[in-house]
Formats: structure tokens, C-alpha cells, sequence
């Protein structure tokens, strides 16, 4: 297990990928973003895009499940009062291979709850193109190392 004390500010990761499928960004927008350039073919062709995109929400989804997989599975996470930011910067379409690359911004321990802290990391998930689509920040609250009694 992995606790605050354990991290320091620029510490970085790189999970492993993610394959975006057709049937995945038509069933996610249906339930969650049924907006046509996320759910029929023929529309989004039409469009701005050139074809069918998966929804920022979902890139987002994507974006946790690998954070969760590869990068905190293992860490003394309490939970997570929100997201600073989220950027959609280029469009996730089928057959896109992501992988997520997260950094640590800063970390700052509580001062009324000694055991615990917050820290703040950078979130970038990336294509195989190695290009940028989303980045957000995340604020995730992450307990201290337990202190061992005394023998």
C-alpha cells in the first residue's frame, strides 16, 4: 500500500492502454450523451468530426478506469472532492488506443486531520498518435503512512 508520504510533487506514471471501441462510444451516449455525433454513423460522417466521436464524459470514464487499474489501485485513497479542471482537446474516436499519463502537482497535508492529505494531479490522457485528447486535474484526498507503535 502506497500512502502521501510516499509521493512527491512531479512524480509521474504512464499506465498501460485502453482500445476504444464503435459499440462502446454508441452504447455510452445512449445512455449518458445521446447526442447524433455520438450516436449515428451517417450524421457524424456529416459532420464538423468526419465521423462518430465518443463523448468527453466517456473519455473521462476511460480516463478514471486507468487510473484506477494502474496508477492508485494500490493507495491509500479516502475519496475525492472534485476536478479542478477538464479539457476535451481532440475528439476519442473508435479504434483509438489511450493510455493515461498522470503527475503530481503538489501535495499539501491537512492541518486539522494529521492523517491524511490532499494531492493534486495532472491527468493527460493520450492517443497512440501520442497526442493529447483530455487533461484534467484532480484533487484526490490520500491518508499518511500509519505511525508503528512503539515495542
Amino acid at each position: 500500500m502506497k500512502y502521501l508520504d510516499d509521493f512527491k510533487e512531479g512524480f509521474s506514471e504512464t499506465t498501460g492502454s485502453y482500445t476504444v471501441t464503435e459499440d462502446e462510444v454508441v452504447a455510452f451516449a445512449r445512455a449518458y450523451d445521446p447526442q447524433p455525433i455520438h450516436t449515428d454513423k451517417a450524421f457524424a460522417a456529416k459532420g464538423l468530426f468526419g465521423g462518430l466521436i465518443a463523448s468527453g464524459w466517456q473519455s473521462c470514464g476511460i480516463a478514471m478506469r486507468l487510473l484506477v487499474d494502474h496508477v492508485i489501485k494500490d493507495v491509500a485513497v479516502i475519496a475525492s472532492p472534485g476536478v479542478d479542471q477538464i479539457r476535451w482537446l481532440l475528439p476519442v474516436r473508435p479504434g483509438d488506443v489511450l493510455h493515461l499519463k498522470w503527475t503530481i502537482l503538489d501535495i499539501r497535508k491537512s492541518t486539522t486531520k494529521p492523517d491524511r492529505g490532499i494531492v493534486r494531479a495532472q491527468s493527460d490522457l493520450i492517443n497512440q498518435k501520442d497526442e493529447t485528447v483530455m487533461s484534467l486535474v484532480g484533487v484526490t484526498i490520500v491518508l499518511t503512512r500509519p505511525s508503528t507503535p512503539n515495542c
